[in-house]
């Protein structure tokens, strides 16, 4: 069910080992997810099924499928907030996936997905825009935490790019913030199409045109010619709160 510029220079090696210091001890808590077999009482069914790490990212689509099957079907777990769970993720984290979604408040990635702490590395930005801090955040997850997978998520009725198409139709100024998300929302609007169809086809085309760029970020293009990475894109629908990839 879920499916698959600009340079952005390597990350050099003293700023490297700042981040990899700032992450100290992830290396030994999955090496302890890995190998411990037992479970405290405190340690939900739900976190021990989950305890080895994900590698793949086919294991990791997988996971997040199964997690918006138990959302759209009102069968949510909200795995992962027990107590033990909480002092575990004191020795480091080790997030499956990288979610880059819109900041539209009807759309949280941890609900929808029906994930829970230290589950999903979230980066959000109106219309999933992406500037140097999200392409920073993205590259610290595939780079230092070694994530397999970066979902761009988009959704039915993305406000940024309806105020993208409107701007583009009216000519009307937008405020200048406003003006640079719409400015890189501009060029995947569909002028082929009219009225609410290009707003929701310029949704499909802008969240594909943010995989494709993020697939050829020199640092993410190797992972995904070794088949270590994926870059998926994937939209969200109101209606029925189901994600379907966009190939």
């Amino acid at each position: 069910m879920l499916s698959n510029a600009r340079t952005t220079a390597a990350v050099p090696r003293s700023r490297r080992t700042v981040l990899r210091t700032a992450v100290a001890g992830s290396a030994a808590a999955a090496a302890s997810l890995a190998l411990g077999s037992a479970f405290p009482a405190s340690a939900t069914p739900r976190e021990a099924q989950d305890a080895e790490p994900v590698t793949t990212p086919a294991q990791a689509l997988r996971r997040l499928a199964a997690g918006n099957q138990r959302w759209r079907t009102q069968r949510q777990e909200h795995p992962h907030e027990s107590a033990y769970l909480r002092r575990r993720l004191v020795e480091g984290q080790q997030p499956f996936a990288v979610v880059l979604g819109c900041v539209d408040s009807r759309v949280p990635p941890e609900l929808v997905f029906d994930q829970g702490l230290g589950d999903l590395l979230t980066v959000r930005s109106a219309g999933g825009v992406l500037d140097e801090a999200v392409l920073g955040s993205i590259a610290y997850g595939v780079l230092e935490l070694r994530i397999p997978l970066v979902l761009v998520l988009a959704h039915q009725s993305c406000g940024a790019v309806s105020a993208a198409v409107h701007a583009d139709e009216s000519g009307e100024p937008l405020p200048a913030h406003i003006r640079y998300l719409a400015d890189q929302i501009r060029p995947s609007i569909d002028h082929g199409r009219h009225g609410d169809a290009r707003v929701d086809a310029t949704i499909n085309a802008h969240v594909r045109s943010v995989r494709d760029r993020l697939a050829a970020e020199p640092d993410l293009a190797g992972k995904v010619a070794a088949g270590e990475l994926a870059v998926v894109a994937a939209r969200y629908e109101l209606r029925d709160q189901h994600v379907r990839t966009l190939s």
